[in-house]
């Protein structure tokens, strides 16, 4: 039976080079790059030479990066530095309603000391609705957080029309691109945003590093009472062997952005067609145009999606749902609640992510076992049969 691993969106494998990369600081370049001698030194340089590549691949400055625990960090680092050091001006924060929880929940925990929030709506697809942006900017809104793009549906997000909306106003604009950096072109500096969050474990690099560009000149409130690391914004020794390996990856990413995504557009492209051909009442989730290269979500009908993964992964095939069942916290996707997608119909949800290491003859054994187990799950599910009999096909 093969192994087929589509859930590249909760981690993706350590690509060698980067565990390569790694080794010598699991081992006798154990130093800490805040001492002054020769193994601060070593450890200094090649934190400096990891800033630049992750630097790189978002067009920006090596001292406008800070390196985190991970992307949620990032996204707490973010949301609640730049609000805090910003609320002498105001405590008004705008954030999408499909954001990751690292960012909605950090903006509620403001709400809850002061600050006001507001929620903005997305289209069927996941857009932004840009018009309701405009309207909710005001002379004491201090912060904007839209992200690139969303992991469950895919959706890439119109960040330079978004700050084009938000800039020239004094407003911070932080965008989540942790689901998009690995795939999608990002240059800060067109982009026009203030803060940018990134993961190692979603760029092929190693769990426990991520990044926070913060604009050069841009005051951010540090959250970890500490030392002077990572100029006095993020203190805490810093991970070598994570932020080495990051670096490793994000420079990979950058020279090998482009084929990859062509690889992935391809594959997603036919998974896509071949579900939405072979299976009925199934609906893709997400912008069918504008989206990530790795991302084929779906709501499928009539069935629940946690039983759907335990019969994949009986079958080798790993995949995600944002089912109720399977978020662990026993809540349906606020993403799908929030593109109106009808609350039966969300608990058939599936994604596919797709990952380097995937082929075309994997997307061929999952059009080889999807379809008999949908087909499996309907035959046990009441909402099937009472659709079939009132005349449904």
């Amino acid at each position: 039976m093969p192994d087929v691993y589509m859930d590249h969106y909760a981690a993706t494998p350590v690509i060698p080079e980067a565990r390569e990369a790694m080794l010598p600081f699991l081992g006798d370049e154990f130093g800490n790059p805040s001492s002054l001698h020769s193994w601060g030194d070593r450890a200094r340089e090649a934190l400096a030479e990891a800033r630049e590549k992750v630097a790189a691949l978002i067009g920006a400055e090596d001292e406008e990066i800070v390196f985190t625990s991970c992307g949620t960090e990032a996204n707490n680092l973010a949301i609640k530095g730049l609000a805090g050091a910003l609320s002498k001006k105001g405590k008004h924060i705008v954030v999408s309603a499909i954001e990751h929880f690292s960012v909605l929940n950090a903006a509620r925990t403001l709400e809850k000391s002061g600050f006001e929030l507001t929620l903005l709506p997305v289209d069927g697809s996941g857009i932004l609705e840009l018009d309701a942006l405009r309207e909710s900017l005001r002379d004491d809104t201090v912060l904007v957080s839209v992200m690139a793009a969303n992991g469950e549906i895919g959706t890439i997000e119109p960040l330079a029309e978004i700050a084009e909306i938000v800039g020239g106003r004094g407003i911070a604009f932080h965008t989540d691109a942790v689901a998009a950096a690995a795939y999608v072109p990002l240059d800060v500096r067109k982009l026009g945003v203030t803060a940018l969050s990134l993961a190692s474990d979603l760029i092929y690099g190693p769990k426990g590093a991520g990044a926070l560009y913060v604009r050069k000149g841009t005051r951010l409130l540090p959250q970890l009472e500490g030392g002077i690391q990572e100029g006095g914004r993020r203190s805490g020794t810093e991970n070598m062997p994570a932020i080495v390996g990051m670096g490793v990856a994000a420079e990979s990413a950058l020279r090998e952005r482009e084929k990859r995504s062509e690889k992935l557009t391809r594959l997603r492209d036919l998974l896509i067609g071949r579900i939405l051909e072979e299976i009925p009442h199934v609906r893709l989730t997400g912008h069918p145009r504008q989206r990530l290269p790795w991302n084929a979500s779906f709501v499928i009908d009539f069935i629940e999606g946690e039983a759907m993964l335990l019969m994949l992964d009986q079958k080798g095939i790993a995949v995600s749902s944002g089912s109720a069942c399977t978020s662990r916290a026993l809540k349906r996707s606020h993403v799908l609640d929030a593109c109106r997608v009808p609350v039966e119909s969300a608990q058939g949800s599936i994604l596919f992510s797709l990952g380097l290491g995937n082929e075309e003859s994997d997307v061929e054994y999952v059009m080889a076992e999807l379809p008999p187990i949908v087909e499996k799950l309907r035959e046990m599910s009441p909402l099937y049969a009472k659709f079939l009999k009132e005349g449904g096909g």
